[in-house]
């Protein structure tokens, strides 16, 4: 079985549109129009959505990046569904903004355009953001793009931000991969964190390893090291400081997988960015009040709505209230 880790391992883009639609007015509607985007590649297509206000001439855009793993433009996967990014590009157009979002290379409808995992590399994923703020800044209806980058998509987003006109980092990590792996097996027995320390020393210098602890084959299998080379080269705090744009660091109260220290260290890294603590927004932000059990039922409530205060906030900086 393969480790979550490795399912983030999907892919590079050379972005070539297929169609796009004719957008129209400005003005701030509750409706808006969703079309598909589809981007052809050299190895299959990628599909996005853009979802625009219902009239919208020219304005704002947000290019939002998914999470880690097989999540979809929407914030799903295979075993949850809670339409987390669906309903903040819904909450964006209602202001004004227009937003598309995408199923990274590998994940559902861009399947096809997946890399073989032992070739991927985080780059690749930097490479299709960039690419997207390409294409973007193209269309002249599209005044100031703004990168919306949430968990995993955060570091995407810093890295690729360096083309964009704004940054906005929801449940970002502040410290590097490597360091955020060693914590999470912290819990395991002291051989499973002996040898996993090692590999990932190994590995965070540029080192292949070749004798793995089958416990730990599904993490550190050969097929999946240059990934994981390539990604834990990158510190989000080093990062985050060649920014020279507007920064906004949101982070929840009540998020199981990224704490507020995370978001800390992200503004300690560049102290001129708006930071916003939601109390008891969780990580795929909804409001949950109650204790871990309910806060995970959250990912299978596609219903639920996420939080006001992150869509109000978002909206606020983009539109510089």
């Amino acid at each position: 079985m393969k480790s979550s880790t490795s399912r983030l391992l999907l892919f590079h883009i050379t972005l070539v549109l297929l169609s796009f639609p004719t957008l129209a007015s400005k003005l701030k509607n509750d409706k808006f129009n969703e079309t598909s985007v589809v981007l052809e590649t050299e190895k299959g297509q990628i599909f996005g959505t853009l979802t625009i206000p219902e009239k919208f001439e020219k304005g704002p855009i947000a290019l939002i990046i998914a999470g880690s793993g097989p999540t979809n433009r929407n914030g799903n996967n295979k075993v949850m569904k809670n339409n987390s990014l669906k309903y903040l590009a819904e909450e964006l157009s209602k202001k004004g903004i227009a937003s598309i979002r995408y199923d990274k290379r590998g994940i559902e409808e861009s399947k096809s355009a997946g890399i073989n995992e032992k070739e991927l590399r985080f780059e690749d994923y930097i490479n299709d953001a960039k690419d997207w703020i390409k294409f973007i800044r193209k269309d002249k209806k599209f005044t100031i793009l703004t990168i919306i980058g949430h968990s995993e998509g955060s570091l995407i987003g810093i890295i690729a931000a360096v083309e964009a006109d704004k940054f906005i980092s929801i449940a970002g990590l502040g410290k590097s991969s490597d360091k955020l792996l060693k914590e999470q097996l912290n819990s395991q027995s002291k051989e499973i964190i002996e040898n996993s320390t090692v590999i990932i020393d190994s590995l965070k210098n540029g080192n292949l390893v070749s004798s793995i602890n089958p416990l730990l084959f599904s993490i550190f299998r050969p097929s999946v090291q240059p990934y994981l080379i390539s990604w834990f080269k990158y510190d989000p705090q080093i990062e985050i400081k060649k920014l020279k744009i507007p920064v906004l660091i949101a982070q929840g109260t009540n998020d199981i997988q990224v704490k507020e220290e995370e978001a800390k260290l992200l503004l300690n890294a560049y102290p001129s960015a708006k930071m916003i603590i939601i109390k008891d927004m969780n990580h795929i932000l909804k409001i949950v009040k109650g204790d871990k059990e309910e806060n995970i039922a959250t990912y299978n409530n596609p219903d639920l709505k996420i939080a006001k205060e992150l869509t109000q906030s978002i909206s606020d900086f983009i539109l510089d209230i």
